[in-house]
């Protein structure tokens, strides 16, 4: 270890423990982090890519709360010393003759008081810090702790094991409605016992041990996850590894070790559930009122335990570790990492948690967070104005306000015999608010969302009162709906209502449910279309892929809704150019012309075979769709490889004996001359008589031209999707991305996270290129996907929904071929004048 002495003529140096002698920049930029720390001012630094700046914020950092608290020690010494001198002095002057003056009493007492009540606070702080020192100090070296904690946890389990059995044994009465089905129990909404906010909250049993006082701390906070874990473990490889003690924060989805509520994978769905099973253990507690009868099967958390969390929250303290060596030592001691590290929050030196944890009001102090008279690092600061935006913002879309109102709809029809007034009456004004909500953005809840004219498309800015009384719901307290929709969590009962039974199905039973008609026949239209589609929920890119109720997202719009008018702007977007289904034809071609399968796996792609069967459809193509014709490759490689084939066959030149033929240019700056004479041809084509129908484009799936280019209007009358674009899967990367997520999530439908990371991938570049067609109402096209697998529902499922609802699976293509000559007859016929 390398010691750095810094400070100028006037002050006295300052003592930077390093791990290797530092560079100038470092030295620098630990000197000017000091100075501001001491001074209390707000610090702007800039350090170049490679230059440890996590190293050299950790040594200066460390370093000034080191001094810090070696001066306050000093200084309550000294306030000490004062008080002894003081009671020596008074004695002697006890006996003094009272010649002069006395003081006046009161003054004295009053001085007294305020002089005896620091030193009593100080003398109790340093008993705490002692007796917590200790504390940890004996944890670090009894290991019989450790032994004790896990005969506990073996008769724990074994109570619960014995709690579940008679559980199974004993079966909750009916109390009237329909049947339930197993299971179904638990989404009914328990009793919404009142509208007041409650100051009992979920406490643990012992309040005292976390009402302590907040130590001076270091908060340091950055974007992600990977950024905070990166900079622990710079931590533990200097200086201050073994006297530093750091708590990692995070959200329960990082955190949670319990496997049933991590399944769950949304964020919404994970915080709903581990607050309502807290709320069921606590409920345990209280008696119930004789006679009152509470629902059977409630869950609760087995983690969620005072003991096991304290002695977690004590290890925390005792070593360095990162949010992965917090939940991996948790699932060992059985324990809650999520609250046993906002629990160690008081005594840590150094907390270290993402940018939201902080900066939203609500989540911190949520988390135990104080910043008064604290230091803040916020790393990757450039970031920091587009978080806070996306923080404070929340958007829903007309879609997500019908789904949740057919849900909600059907869920009371479901339990409403089981319900009492008070949650009848919030669903009712749930209900209201959605439906005007739709009507306020020129929809109707009782038809399809994605088939909806709006008359008077545009963009309008409103603050929050002036949309209230525009979507006539000013008369509707949203504190109250909100909290009842916090507090009830409603929006996960319905997630797991929806789950059960299917987002749109009509469930209600045939001795129960009035004629179909309205809002229920369409509802029952949309489940015919969407069957199969429940497997495509998995993964996302970025995250987990089980959507959370589209309820869920609408509190937050709710919430928003509460904040004050000055604070809050509401854009209400009126999209008037949503595609009538009779503009759109998508076809999944499973077979070509002389009916040989289309499958473009990497193994079968390149047979001449497969290349000759893609060259005849397009050749078929060219003769029905006027216009442009857009073919999108999986790869260059295959684009290459095809071309050079079709060049040698002479299909080349047949294709351009009907379309002249463009092809992506391998520059960028070449794009807009490509673009401008392919927009050219198609122009001239139309005008005139001849040979030529259009232009014929060929381009690459993620290419130059697959994103932010618009195919509009005879652009883009057809565009064919060549295969299925898998990323490369032998990618150092991207093997370590599926790597991470099978060994952290759950499979999916039986599929593994990373096999549903590559799907994803891959229907997300075809999403973004055959999104380009059709670019406003008027507009019509159709989308051709050569290859059998599309057909399949997990891939059909992530197809966007405006594309999804119309696509067409043909076996033949004699088949696809006659559906797309009518479509484009059709729309001849249209446009010609009368």
């Amino acid at each position: 270890m390398h010691n750095m002495d810094v400070g100028g003529d006037s002050e006295a140096p300052v003592t930077f423990p390093f791990p290797f002698p530092p560079y100038p920049i470092q030295e620098q930029f630990m000197g000017e982090l000091y100075r501001v720390l001491e001074a209390g001012k707000v610090g702007i630094f800039e350090s170049p890519t490679g230059t440890g700046k996590s190293l050299s914020l950790i040594c200066g950092s460390l370093s000034w709360l080191r001094d810090f608290e070696e001066k306050r020690r000093q200084e309550e010494a000294l306030v000490l010393a004062a008080e002894e001198t003081e009671d020596n002095e008074e004695k002697k002057t006890d006996g003094a003759s009272s010649s002069v003056t006395e003081p006046d009493w009161i003054t004295q007492f009053v001085q007294k008081k305020e002089e005896m009540d620091i030193k009593n606070r100080i003398k109790e702080d340093q008993l705490r810090r002692k007796k917590r020192e200790e504390k940890l100090e004996q944890m670090r070296r009894n290991v019989q702790l450790k032994f004790a904690s896990k005969r506990k946890r073996e008769d724990d389990d074994e109570t619960v094991r014995l709690l579940k059995l008679s559980q199974q044994i004993l079966s909750p009465e009916g109390d009237g409605g329909p049947i339930l089905e197993q299971g179904e129990e638990e989404l009914v909404l328990a009793e919404y016992e009142s509208d007041e906010e409650t100051k009992k909250g979920v406490q643990l049993d012992d309040e005292d041990d976390f009402e302590e006082e907040h130590v001076t701390k270091i908060y340091y906070c950055s974007r992600t996850h990977s950024q905070l874990s990166q900079f622990v473990h710079e931590l533990q490889k200097s200086p201050f590894r073994k006297e530093t003690k750091l708590v990692s924060l995070g959200s329960r989805q990082n955190m949670c070790v319990n496997e049933d509520v991590r399944r769950l994978g949304s964020v919404q769905l994970i915080n709903d559930r581990c607050m309502e099973m807290q709320k069921n253990k606590h409920d345990k507690k209280s008696e119930e009122p004789e006679g009152k009868k509470k629902r059977g099967g409630r869950l609760t958390c087995p983690f969620y335990a005072y003991d096991q969390m304290q002695f977690l929250r004590e290890e925390i303290l005792v070593e360095v570790k990162d949010i992965e060596q917090l939940v991996s030592q948790a699932r060992e001691v059985k324990a809650c990492p999520y609250y046993a590290s906002r629990y160690a929050i008081p005594a840590a030196q150094l907390v270290v948690l993402p940018y939201q944890m902080l900066l939203h009001d609500f989540t911190r102090r949520a988390s135990g967070i104080k910043l008064k008279d604290q230091v803040v690092i916020i790393d990757e600061a450039h970031n920091l104005i587009d978080t806070i935006t996306g923080m404070y913002s929340s958007q829903v879309t007309g879609a997500q306000l019908c789904q949740a109102f057919s849900q909600l709809a059907q869920y009371m029809e479901r339990y409403r015999s089981r319900l009492k007034a008070k949650n009848l009456m919030y669903i009712k004004q749930i209900l209201f608010l959605l439906e005007k909500f739709v009507v306020a953005l020129g929809g109707n809840v009782k038809q399809n969302p994605n088939f909806q004219k709006v008359s008077q498309p545009g963009t309008t800015l409103k603050s929050i009162n002036d949309f209230l009384f525009y979507s006539q719901v000013d008369n509707i307290n949203l504190f109250k709906v909100h909290r009842y929709c916090t507090k009830s969590m409603i929006g996960r009962k319905l997630f797991g209502f929806t789950e059960k039974f299917g987002g749109t199905a009509v469930i209600i039973p045939a001795k129960e449910a009035p004629k179909s008609g309205g809002l229920q026949q369409f509802l029952q239209n949309l489940n015919q279309k969407s069957q199969g589609e429940g497997a495509a929920d998995g993964l996302q890119e970025n995250g987990p892929a089980r959507s959370a109720s589209p309820l869920m997202q609408i509190e937050s719009f709710l919430f928003a809704l509460t904040n004050a008018n000055k604070d809050g702007r509401v854009l209400v977007q009126l999209q008037g150019h949503v595609i009538p289904p009779e503009n759109i034809l998508p076809i999944v071609l499973c077979n070509g012309p002389t009916n040989q399968q289309l499958e473009f796996t990497y193994e079968k792609r390149g047979l001449p075979d497969t290349m000759d069967e893609t060259g005849r459809i397009l050749t078929n193509l060219c003769n029905v769709v006027p216009g442009g014709l857009v073919c999108f490759f999986p790869s260059y490689e295959y684009e290459r490889l095809i071309l050079d084939r079709w060049e040698k066959s002479g299909l080349l030149k047949r294709l351009a004996a009907k379309k002249k033929i463009f092809q992506e240019p391998k520059k960028a700056s070449q794009v807009d001359q490509v673009l401008s004479d392919y927009s050219r041809c198609i122009k001239l084509s139309g005008q005139s008589p001849g040979p030529l129908t259009g232009a014929l484009l060929f381009s690459v799936v993620g290419g130059k031209m697959s994103e932010g280019i618009n195919f509009s209007d005879d652009l883009g009358r057809c565009v064919v999707m060549v295969g299925m674009p898998y990323p490369n899967i032998r990618s150092p990367e991207l093997q370590e991305k599926m790597s991470y997520l099978d060994h952290t999530l759950p499979k999916t439908n039986g599929v593994s996270p990373g096999k549903v990371l590559i799907e994803n991938l891959c229907m997300k570049a075809v999403n973004q290129s055959i999104g380009r067609a059709i670019r406003h109402r008027g507009d019509f096209a159709t989308i051709l996907l050569l290859d059998h697998r599309y057909s399949r529902p997990t891939v059909l499922g992530k197809l966007p929904q405006w594309i999804r609802s119309s696509t067409e699976v043909k076996q033949s293509f004699g088949a696809a071929y006659a559906s797309i000559r009518k479509f484009f007859q059709i729309k001849k016929t249209a446009a010609a004048p009368s």
